[in-house]
């Protein structure tokens, strides 16, 4: 699918569709108005007689619409002014493309004159359009005999003004950059346990090192790591056949030198949850426990089409949890590479076993920042249900620089506090630290844990749990969440980067 800004007059262009809007009281948009002078006409007869009204989310497909060289007009209706918000303007996407999915067109044009998101900003409504629309057409078929129908729609061009093609432009770049990494995370996290393990991630991770000059790959295995006393890590796939894998990805766009930013991913390829084995029903869901390390994957193919001028490192850190003979016990201790000695008083709360070997590798970086993504607690669910991922963080402006890039990604955190009161939770009269802290606040006290191995730097936690896939019926499957986020973090530091080398030169 190819997707392009173009301009010009809207009766005079030569498509298969033309998507245009009218507002909630009937009033057209600018494109919709040209469309019905062309026609002498014709949409305002249609709304006078009530065949459409302007309602949210309201279309009404027409053709052969009478001077116009569209082949077709889809009329859509965007509301009033306050219900154009992300959610409106995910669903009119959403509604927009089965429509051109069920009529089979190969080309279609959007004029919707920037008024569809209640935001007046070009770029970023241009950008979630490229995103959403090539959402909306991904389709999983890797492990079906029979493959899904190719996709019919070829052309997706954007109607913009002279002076916002530029702006349109650039959206569209990083639009079809940050889509391309969510396709990457969905396809990974969609792929079942027996195909996805540690290897294969690693592998992909190759294959990206491979097609991006900038992208170093190195894969540490059970002995290396062991050398490194990643312990803790080792402990996660000790009861498997599958070995486990620390995947190092380093993206040299920025000065050499310059403190990187680092992203840690937490990649359970499937979580039986080991000795303290979970419930079976639903216990396939399981395969999507990798679905952070598949949004670093994703994140970094992002950054590397992007060509940010930063340099960013993605650590990934894989093992398979399973209950065999060599299996971690309940009350089992283990030393992590930071020295530190953890009781393992639950198996099942093994995301933070891998990461926390994964974040005192991170140390090795001097990082700028560094995050972790993790689909690592129930109670997330709990608290934040299936819309927003939790962010913990020992620094506010980290916090905050995540929670703004989610707003503005339309991939939204919400903060919840790190006080030291709940690190008493995880006292264990036999170690250093206790894995689990028990049922009340079990979000914090996992990112409390994680917190005892990130003093040496500004770090932040992202529990994805909750929104990573989505569970039951035709739309189970993975999100890609949260590389949206990530994308739109690194995009607000390499901007800031971009200021700061502009400022520079003119000081010169």
């Amino acid at each position: 699918m190819d997707f392009e800004i173009i301009n010009g007059s809207v009766e005079t262009l030569k498509t298969e569709c033309i998507v245009v809007a009218l507002s909630a009281d009937g009033i057209l948009y600018p494109s919709a108005a040209a469309v019905d002078k062309a026609s002498n006409g014709y949409l305002t007869e249609l709304v006078n007689s009530g065949d459409i009204s302007g309602k949210a989310g309201e279309q009404l497909l027409l053709f052969k619409v009478p001077g116009i060289q569209a082949r077709r007009v889809l009329l859509v209706g965007l509301g009033k002014s306050d219900e154009r918000k992300d959610r409106h303007y995910r669903k009119l996407v959403k509604g927009i493309t089965a429509t051109l999915k069920k009529s089979g067109i190969t080309s279609v044009v959007f004029a919707l004159d920037g008024c569809a998101s209640y935001r007046d900003d070009i770029y970023r409504e241009t950008r979630q359009l490229v995103e959403w629309v090539s959402a909306d057409f991904y389709q999983y078929d890797e492990t079906k005999s029979k493959k899904a129908d190719p996709v019919k729609l070829e052309s997706v061009q954007i109607l913009l003004t002279e002076e916002d093609t530029e702006l349109g432009e650039g959206a569209l770049l990083d639009g079809v950059a940050i889509a391309n990494g969510v396709d990457t995370a969905r396809e990974l996290g969609n792929l079942p346990g027996n195909i996805c393990t540690p290897t294969y991630l690693a592998e992909r991770a190759e294959a990206l090192g491979e097609e991006f000059d900038e992208l170093t790959v190195k894969i540490l295995g059970d002995e290396e790591m062991a050398e490194l006393g990643m312990n803790s890590l080792l402990a996660v796939g000790k009861g498997s056949a599958q070995p486990s894998r620390l995947i190092v990805m380093e993206y040299n766009g920025g000065e050499a030198g310059e403190k990187p930013h680092v992203l840690v991913g937490k990649g359970i390829t499937f979580d039986t949850g080991g000795i303290s084995l979970k419930p079976g029903a639903g216990m396939d869901e399981m395969k999507f426990d990798m679905c952070g390390a598949a949004s670093v994957l994703g994140t970094m193919e992002a950054v590397a089409e992007m060509q940010l001028p930063l340099n960013v490192v993605g650590i990934i850190a894989a093992a398979e949890n399973m209950p065999g003979s060599q299996a971690t016990k309940p009350g089992d201790i283990v030393t992590t590479m930071s020295g530190q000695t953890v009781e393992i008083l639950n198996t099942d709360a093994e995301g933070r076993l891998v990461l926390c070997d994964a974040l005192t590798y991170a140390g090795r970086y001097n990082p700028e920042t560094v995050v972790d993504i993790a689909t690592l607690t129930g109670a997330c669910i709990i608290a934040l249900g299936h819309h927003a991922t939790g962010i913990l963080s020992n620094d506010e402006d980290l916090a905050g620089a995540l929670l703004d890039a989610g707003d503005f990604a339309a991939d939204r955190g919400w903060p919840l506090p790190l006080w030291d009161e709940f690190q008493e939770q995880l006292d264990s009269n036999f170690a250093d630290i206790a894995n689990i802290g028990g049922r009340p606040a079990g979000t914090i006290t996992a990112a409390c844990f994680l917190s005892r191995f990130t003093k040496e730097y500004r770090w932040a936690h992202l529990d994805i749990a909750g929104v990573a896939w989505n569970s039951g019926g035709k739309e189970k499957g993975a999100t890609g969440r949260c590389v949206p986020m990530l994308s739109q973090y690194l995009l607000d530091l390499a901007e800031q980067v971009e200021v700061e080398d502009h400022h520079h030169a003119h000081e010169e």
